[in-house]
């Protein structure tokens, strides 16, 4: 008798298995050692890399593990995410909270620090740990407690100057399909919110997540809808994750990105240049570089304004206008972001 295939029963449907992403979600590597072993590479700095994920755990997908280049230890997208004993120095002119957020949180889980726009930080979860993260040090258990998002929609209704509701986190797409359309159902009630923007990484490390249920949640004409994705090297532009994104841009979402300026990663002209035109295969307009922000261990990928200032230059007489991200950096205080060059 021919077997017959039991059919997969997924959460999106049947609220049993977890749809792929998910399942990525919940098998990530989280022990050094065993990151170093699948990429052949040594276990000589093991001690002070477990040391430096103690406080701020490795977090990372098998999948953006597979875009590194196996025996290279100084690949760029595992210097990204591989805890190194660099993170336990004290440096100066480097805190906990380097934007000084907590200043800005009129209730918990909101930080309002521009005009018209506000951020929800929906969730204290990532799909990957970036070791250069300004909130790896954030109190998310201050901001998430209790019913975590009534305080902050009850003060964006009160706020009617406010047009635009940014969702972050943590990383808000790490929250299911459900969980987001109960979030944006209560927002989308407050009239005066009109656009909406999420902040993700999940989709470079794990492409599967912009799935189908996902898009129609996010394609709805309540909405004038944005998604900025966090990527620092064309390496991490994957096939799958290029496919996904022109099919939500042919749907109408607008698709941006923002990259960190990196030392070791992407402090070079031929590596942000193959950046552009890769997210331009994608359909993702670069939107801004940043500096580093100054927050207590991430003092080794910092690059100086002077270098930085060099390599815009440089980018700027490669690459059309539209293709070139504005350098920038986030200062404390400042009505909006302070423009270096663009």
């Amino acid at each position: 008798m021919k077997h017959q295939q039991t059919p997969i029963i997924t959460q999106e449907r049947d609220g049993w298995e977890l749809p792929g992403w998910q399942r990525q979600q919940a098998d990530l590597i989280t022990d050094p050692a065993e990151l170093l072993s699948l990429l052949g590479l040594g276990a000589e700095s093991l001690p002070e890399s477990l040391a430096a994920a103690k406080d701020f755990p490795l977090r990372v997908p098998r999948g953006y593990v597979r875009l590194m280049e196996p025996g290279n230890p100084h690949d760029p997208l595992l210097r990204q995410v591989l805890s190194v004993p660099a993170e336990l120095r004290e440096e100066d002119g480097y805190s906990s909270d380097p934007l000084e957020e907590a200043s800005h949180t009129p209730v918990p889980g909101l930080l309002h620090k521009y005009h018209g726009r506000a951020l929800l930080v929906v969730t204290g979860a990532c799909a990957v740990h970036c070791r250069y993260c300004f909130r790896r040090h954030f109190p998310y258990q201050s901001h998430l407690s209790g019913k975590r998002w009534d305080q902050a929609l009850e003060w964006l209704a009160s706020r009617r100057d406010i047009g635009e509701v940014i969702l972050s986190g943590g990383d808000p797409l790490t929250l299911n399909n459900r969980r987001l359309q109960k979030l944006l159902t209560a927002l989308a009630e407050i009239p005066h919110l009109r656009r909406l923007r999420i902040h993700s990484r999940t989709p470079v490390v794990i492409p599967e997540r912009m799935d189908e249920p996902l898009l129609a949640l996010l394609s709805d004409s309540r909405w004038q809808t944005a998604l900025v994705l966090h990527a620092n090297h064309s390496r991490e532009i994957s096939d799958e994750l290029v496919s996904r994104c022109q099919q939500w841009r042919r749907e109408g979402i607008t698709l941006l990105n923002q990259s960190v300026l990196l030392a070791g990663v992407n402090d070079s002209v031929d590596t942000l240049e193959a950046l552009s035109d890769r997210l331009h295969v994608a359909g993702v307009m670069p939107y801004y570089l940043h500096q580093l922000d100054a927050v207590q261990g991430a003092a080794h990928f910092a690059v100086p304004d002077s270098v930085a200032m060099q390599l815009h230059r440089d980018l700027r007489s490669r690459l059309p206008g539209f293709l070139v991200p504005r350098l920038s950096r986030e200062e404390p205080g400042e009505p909006a972001k302070t423009v270096l060059a663009g």
